[in-house]
């Protein structure tokens, strides 16, 4: 595996969006989205940063700068505290190879840098390993399992994962 870099996310992404908008990646999100829900995903990641809702990443395999998947984080309330949610997603023949916990990790850095925040969560399935394990490797601490609301509408169990922004970073 090459360096891992984040970008921040471009209208040059969309491409990058779809190739991600299959059943084994979002098996654990909601299912595959329309086209049209697509798009409309690519314009609220082009627009968090501008209206302060965090900010989506392309994630870049160098030095052959494929870009391989998405991480970003945004803010939400949580237990009545300002949070920011993280969350990302490889393409399936990037993964297994330390990608997303790389990507994970550069993205803590980007929202640790803001200040804004003490709490970054990040609430995967408990159904799914994997994003489980990112979570444990980039440092997170397993608060427990809950209920946590995604797609908006439909209840699903996670677990929510915390990792304190003000702590002083490893390494």
């Amino acid at each position: 595996m090459g360096d891992v870099e984040i970008e921040p996310w471009s209208e040059d992404d969309l491409e990058l969006l779809r190739q991600l908008n299959q059943p084994s990646v979002r098996a654990y999100t909601g299912g595959t989205e329309t086209d049209d829900q697509v798009v409309v995903r690519q314009g609220r990641y082009l627009r968090g940063p501008v209206r302060g809702a965090g900010q989506m990443f392309a994630v870049v395999l160098q030095p052959e700068r494929v870009k391989v998947g998405s991480v970003g984080y945004w803010p939400r309330v949580w237990h009545d505290q300002p949070v920011y949610e993280m969350g990302w997603a490889v393409l399936p023949e990037f993964q297994g190879r330390g990608i997303a916990t790389a990507a994970v990790r550069a993205v803590v850095d980007a929202a640790r840098a803001r200040g804004d925040r003490r709490w970054a969560h990040a609430y995967p399935s408990v159904d799914n390993p994997p994003s489980n394990a990112v979570c444990r490797k980039a440092g997170f601490e397993l608060v427990g399992p809950t209920d946590f609301e995604y797609p908006p509408g439909q209840l699903m169990r996670s677990n929510d994962w915390r990792l304190d922004l003000k702590a002083p970073a490893d390494g």
